[in-house]
């Protein structure tokens, strides 16, 4: 068998961790290239073992990749593909890691030649910690993996690509693209709109921001963990699955609204009862964690 030759865009944390994971699980048997920006990122890079080879240079990452994978904010996703498409060999397998799919492939299907085939990816996971040296090779274990089977590849693009992903350990599942850009909101990214918005309440405290500052805890640091994420990325996400996230904030400042109106009028039942339906539900969803996307 051929060597597989396997070129990342973008060797951060969730490109960076899928290199570990693949050479240690592949060793010679494939070969990583990656695209970094900075000549330190390269040298991290290989020096970590995230990729056997790092450039600045399109050509040199891409020429003669079986597969493409895509690790960079999403409104880079599409001006990236546009330049490195000139490089690419007829059969080549694009794939992403981006939180978004819809606004990706409504431009993806208008420029990509018939022989490069797109097969659209979102590993749910992540840390709040960014670039090559938080990647950790068993990052995507035990994580729903969503792969989008509605961008028109044929089934042996599909089996080449999965064939090497399935040594990530992660649980794939397929959705379409509207229902993966629906839940993503509610999974995803409007619990990190939320956390961030913790934040910002907390800085809004006036003269207690000090003392409330001193009473942080587990709860706090647990509730705004994904607050440390990447702002351009999460930025990049809210520009492009902007009804959806703009639907499910309406939906949960509705929500709020509720509890604002039960607080304001000592209604304990219903605050109660908000309470006791939240537990039950969450708890019901932990026993089969490991079948549920996980929004790290």
């Amino acid at each position: 068998m051929s060597q597989l030759k396997l070129a990342i865009i973008g060797v951060g944390l969730i490109g960076g961790s899928l290199g570990l994971c693949l050479k240690d699980k592949l060793g010679d048997k494939i070969y990583i290239t990656g695209l970094c920006r900075h000549q330190s990122s390269m040298d991290r890079a290989v020096a970590l073992g995230a990729v056997d080879y790092a450039s600045s240079d399109l050509k040199a990452v891409v020429e003669d990749a079986d597969i493409v994978f895509l690790s960079t904010p999403v409104l880079q996703i599409v001006p990236m593909v546009e330049k490195i498409l000139p490089y690419l060999k007829p059969g080549t397998i694009l794939t992403d890691a981006g939180s978004t799919k819809g606004y990706i492939w409504e431009h993806l299907k208008h420029i990509l030649p018939k022989d490069i085939y797109y097969i659209a990816g979102h590993p749910m996971t992540g840390r709040e910690k960014s670039g090559v040296d938080a990647a950790v090779k068993d990052l995507f274990v035990g994580k729903a993996y969503v792969i989008v089977e509605d961008t028109g590849a044929p089934p042996e693009a599909h089996e080449k690509l999965m064939r090497v992903l399935r040594h990530t350990g992660a649980n794939f599942t397929t959705l379409d693209i509207a229902k993966h850009d629906r839940c993503a909101s509610v999974i995803s990214h409007v619990p990190h709109v939320t956390a961030a918005a913790l934040v910002t309440l907390l800085n809004h405290s006036g003269d207690d921001l000090e003392s409330c500052i001193k009473l942080i805890g587990g709860g706090f640091k647990d509730t705004t963990r994904i607050a440390s994420s990447n702002a351009d990325m999460w930025a990049d996400i809210c520009m492009t699955n902007a009804d959806a996230i703009a639907n499910n904030l309406r939906e949960l400042q509705g929500i709020l609204g509720n509890v604002i109106h039960a607080v304001e009028h000592h209604d304990r039942a219903a605050i109660h009862d908000y309470f006791a339906a939240s537990k039950a539900r969450r708890d019901s969803l932990l026993e089969n964690a490991t079948k549920k996307f996980d929004p790290n």
